[in-house]
Parts: structure tokens; sequence; C-alpha cells
């Protein structure tokens, strides 16, 4: 796998004594240091209202393409529909127009109703009180990626909205932005939107030494540090009829346990999430899950034109996590045009046993494991057509060597990982005699072996913000993501 990686990414990469590696950790440590409710009074003329439409609608162009995830053709009824909503650094206030915005989503939690769009201007979010986290229970939309004056878009470009967060003890661990409405919401007919949002949750992850290179999950009272969030940059659950869109989208240094972008929807739901870029996170890349338990009204999922690389297991000696797609047995899902690479276990694992799979046009590249898993039965690209008993469809999937523009000390350090056994971890764990573990024994407890602690000196080292960036705009043999 490292010869692999070498000759793919063009890392040559020569660490020949631990001073080199010492003088490398160095060097990258110091690169990481561098590193109101819009109230809609009747004060609106007609002429201003039916131009916040057009402008809505021309955001949001585009966003279905020709057909939506269950095939039919889209319509302007498929669009978030509602009030709009403005957020700048420079705002105040919670009026949160495009006049006087608000300064964080924070204040607009209390006050958006269903269907309500939220415009973000360029800048780094905290969130309130820099927590890192903003969580609304109602289906409203996010756009990012706006001017100062709202009057242009450039999400991957000059106009950045990047929502990130610090760690500090008890600041939220939860997902940087979630939409969790199945509980109000249980069957509401419209879409929400998530567009041109940028979540890098570098600062809000805990990191061994400091040094931006081995990721901790514990909190650590006395150094006054949060945990790493085991949760998603972006999760969004929502009930029955509810129709989700992610697009242009970038979510790195993620640590959760499952979806960087993690999705579940409703009966007759759907989801497309195209045209993102989510490199160097635990867990699965996207995660496209079912709150329907029945056999008719699956949710439907299209997958495409997603660029996922460098999804790690959930830490080194894990058995979960590391897969760029994973699905719910209740889903409908088609995959098609992604860039699927270099996952620590595969390119879509669908141990979950989805009956209704479609894999089109995707290049699958530098997996450890396999490329596609059922059961138990890991496959290869070649084996697919073969052993797939999920499949609906495969066609046109292949593999090829590409170079992702990521930069060498990121590079080096991830060559430089150790991935552990488990069993030989758990080998070398000792029991201890203490008084704690007597008592287990007298109560017929399993007793508690030693803590080994960090294992590896590496472990979803940070990467820089403009490295993931990078590595979304540019394409791999046509697919993939590319600038919005």
């Amino acid at each position: 796998m490292r010869n692999l990686l070498v000759i793919i990414i063009s890392f040559f990469v020569s660490i020949s004594s631990q001073a080199q590696f010492g003088k490398l950790l160095k060097n990258v440590e110091k690169g990481v240091k561098d590193v109101k409710k819009s109230t809609d009074d009747v004060s609106r003329t007609a002429k201003n209202s039916q131009k916040t439409v057009e402008d809505t609608h021309k955001t949001a162009s585009g966003l279905l393409g020709s057909s939506s995830a269950n095939g039919k053709e889209s319509a302007v009824n498929d669009l978030p529909t509602g009030r709009d909503f403005y957020i700048s650094l420079d705002g105040n206030g919670r009026e949160a127009s495009k006049k006087q915005p608000a300064k964080e989503l924070a204040v607009l939690v209390p006050q958006v109703q269903a269907g309500d769009r939220i415009h973000i201007a360029a800048g780094t979010y905290l969130g309130a009180t820099e927590r890192g986290s903003d969580i609304f229970d109602v289906p409203v939309s996010i756009i990012g990626g706006y001017s100062p004056d709202f009057s242009r878009r450039d999400p991957w470009g000059q106009y950045r909205t990047v929502l990130t967060g610090t760690n500090e003890y008890m600041k939220e661990s939860t997902e940087r932005i979630g939409i969790l409405t199945d509980k109000k919401f249980k069957d509401w007919n419209g879409t929400v939107l998530i567009d041109g949002l940028i979540i890098d949750n570098g600062p809000r992850n805990r990191y061994l030494h400091k040094k931006g290179l081995y990721i901790l999950r514990k909190a650590h009272e006395a150094s006054g540090e949060n945990p790493t969030p085991d949760t998603p940059g972006l999760k969004l659950r929502v009930g029955a009829n509810t129709k989700v869109i992610i697009k242009n989208c970038i979510v790195t240094n993620t640590a959760p346990s499952q979806g960087a972008i993690d999705v579940q929807v409703g009966k007759n739901g759907s989801a497309i999430i195209e045209n993102n870029a989510i490199i160097n996170n635990t867990g699965e890349g996207i995660m496209c899950k079912s709150l329907h338990q029945g056999t008719d009204g699956l949710p439907q999922y299209m997958v495409r034109n997603n660029t996922i690389l460098f999804c790690w297991k959930k830490d080194e000696i894990a058995t979960y996590g590391g897969n760029c797609i994973m699905m719910d047995v209740n889903t409908v899902v088609t995959a098609e045009n992604n860039v699927l690479g270099f996952a620590d276990f595969g390119g879509v694992n669908n141990v979950k046993q989805c009956k209704n799979l479609t894999l089109k046009g995707n290049l699958f590249v530098g997996h450890k494991k396999y490329d596609y898993k059922e059961y138990n039965t890991m496959m290869k690209l070649d084996d697919m057509d073969d052993y797939g008993q999920f499949l609906k469809n495969t066609s046109g999937n292949f593999s090829a060597l590409i170079k992702v523009p990521t930069n060498t000390q990121w590079a080096e350090l991830y060559l430089a990982r150790k991935d552990v056994n488990r069993g030989e971890i758990e080998a070398n764990v000792k029991v201890s005699n203490g008084k704690m573990n007597q008592v287990r024994g007298i109560l017929g407890l399993p007793l508690q072996g030693s803590s080994q602690g960090a294992v590896a000196e590496i472990w979803l080292h940070q990467l820089p913000l403009e490295d993931a960036i990078k590595a979304g705009l540019q394409t791999y043999n046509g697919k993939g993501c590319q600038k919005p």
C-alpha cells in the first residue's frame, strides 16, 4: 500500500533517520501554527419581494440538475420556499436582514421557521461564544459563499464561508452543523438545502502535545481541553417526504464514528449529495441512512460528483470507519462519477445490505482492504460484477493513478503513520492486581487491563484547509467535484 501511495500521489518520500523525522515534526508544528429574525413586514414592496424570490432561485439554480434522486424532473416547488435571513461577521443584533445582518447562526435558532433560508457572507465563523456547533430542529436551508453585500457568490474562491470553532473545555462537541427535524416535523413536504459551506474541524480537535499530529478523544480538564468531537461536520436527520440537497461543501479534519456528511431520511424522502469535497476525516465519508423501516417509500439517495479522499478508521486499532460511502439497508442509492480514494478499509461498504445500489462511473483508487464490500465479502473492482449480489447496476467504474495536490510534509506524515493490529495491542495489555480488579473478580466482572495510550505518533493529523480546497478544485480523470 505504501508503494502504491508513493506512485499515485507522487509523494516521493525518503525518511532516512529518526533525526529527519523529528525535524519534519517540528516543521509541521510550525506550519500548523501559521496555518430578528428577518421580519417580512408590509413595508417591503412587491418589487423587492419578487427580487428576493428571483435571487433565491438563481442561487439554487442547477442544484437538482435535470433530475432528482428518484429520477423525476425537478420543479420550482422542489426548491426551498420561505423567508430570507443574512449572516455576516460585520453584523450585529437580531434583525438578520441583508442591510443589517446578524453575526452568527445561533442568533437565528429561535427565530427561523420551516422553509426559511439563511445566507452567510464570507468569513470564519466559530459559533456563538466560540462553541463550534449550530443545531436547528426546524427544516431550514443554509447557503454560504457570499460577498459582504450578498451580491455575488464564490464559495471555494474569493468568498469562503468557513465554519469551525475552538477546543476549550466544556465547549460543544456536537456536529458543526446539525439540522435535525424528524421529531418536530415528522412529515414535512419541502426541501432543505445546504450549499457552499466549508467545515474545518481542525481547530476543534484535541491533539497530542497540541502538535496537530494525533487526535485525542478524551477531555482534559486540567489543561482546559475538550475531546476531539466524535461527530459529523454536517448532520441532517429529516422526517417523511422531506428532500435534502447538500452541494458545494467542503468537510475536512472531522473525526466521527460514522459520516463526515451524515444524512438520515424518512419515508418517501430523498437526498442529493453532489459536488462536495470530503477530505481527511475518520469514519465514513458519506453515510446514507434511513428512518423508514417499511418496504415501500424507501428513501432515495443520489450521490454524485463528489471527491472523497483519506477516510481514516476511528483510531489506529479500530475495526470500523475508514470507508468513502456507506448506506443503510432500507435505502435506494445511486453513486455515480465520484472519486473514492485512499480509505483505510474501502470505497463502498454495503455491509448493511442495501439491496438497491447502483454504482456508475466512479473512480476507485488506493483502498487498503477492498473497493466494495457485502456481508464479509471484500471485493476488488473487477469482482463486483460477478459477486455483488445487491448491485442493481455497475457500469463505467474504473481505477487510475491520480495525483493529489497536498503538501509534502502532510503526505510524508501520512505515509509514516502506524496502522496497528488490535490483536497485537490486546496481547500487550497487562491485568492490574489492584483493589478495583479484586472487587470486579469477586463480582464476576471482567478484569480491567492497563491503558496503552497512544500507540502511534500520527492519526488524522491536521490537513491545512488550503490543501483540502486544492484537492477539491482538481478533477481526477473527469470525475469528482469541481469549483462551484
